[in-house]
């Protein structure tokens, strides 16, 4: 049974916003709002804290240090019936059906008896946005780790297992843009980590994509979705909109 003040936090989550309390009990949302809604959303995670304070009632650190900054970044930029569609899962790797199976291979150096290696990939986060330019911008972040377990035996008999693991992110940003709209190289590349492939048409796509090491902290792969956010808007001239 929960004590009195548990009573009051469980009591507390009851009056968030429905997408809060999905953070909170299911570790992820699918979910298209316009962005007076995704301000309400916002409005209740920055309130969590003050009423709940355990931690197993938390919502995934990543709703408030990714989620929350990318929901204010894009509807500024959205006219107020515009659609924002986010389907982000922040369960972790740690779930079935992200991790693959594991492979055994026989040791190479002296003294491993064997190497086992395991890959996971977690498509964690997926968004759309309708933009107030008429373009479209769609986004996506997928962790991809592989553990190797090294067992290995020392010169006096006693087995011992090394785990080393790899963690790597693929960041993919695309924009579509509006009908008519122009199109202009920018007069200097993009960093050199930065993928960028351009398919003209009726409605040109302006795409790019970097795989990096996993950063230290959250707010560093918010700076590089930034970045290569920022390259999509370099192929068109400022204050370009549609032309209907």
């Amino acid at each position: 049974m929960f004590g009195r003040k548990q009573r009051e936090q469980r009591a507390a989550i009851d009056t968030f916003h429905p997408l809060h309390q999905a953070l909170i009990w299911h570790r992820g949302i699918s979910v298209s709002l316009r962005p007076a809604d995704w301000a309400q959303l916002v409005h209740s995670l920055a309130g969590h804290d003050a009423v709940v304070r355990l931690h197993k009632w938390a919502p995934p650190s990543r709703s408030r240090t990714v989620l929350v900054p990318l929901i204010r970044v894009l509807t500024e930029d959205m006219s107020a019936g515009g659609v924002l569609s986010i389907a982000a899962d922040l369960r972790g790797l740690d779930v079935p059906g992200k991790m693959g199976p594991s492979y055994q291979y026989p040791g190479q150096a002296p003294g491993v008896r064997k190497v086992i290696q395991t890959h996971g990939v977690d498509p964690w986060l997926r968004l759309r946005a309708e933009l107030r330019d008429g373009s479209v911008l769609e986004l996506s972040v997928t962790d991809r780790v592989r553990n190797r377990d090294v067992h290995k035996v020392s010169r006096s008999g006693k087995y011992k297992t090394k785990r080393k693991t790899k963690l790597v992110q693929q960041v993919s940003v695309s924009r579509r843009l509006p009908a008519g709209a122009a199109l202009r190289r920018p007069p200097t590349p993009p960093p050199p980590w930065v993928r960028v492939k351009v398919r003209e048409g009726r409605r040109t796509l302006i795409r790019a994509g970097a795989k990096l090491p996993a950063p230290p902290n959250d707010m560093a792969l918010i700076e590089q979705i930034l970045i290569l956010s920022t390259e999509l808007f370099r192929w068109t001239p400022p204050g370009a909109r549609s032309a209907r």
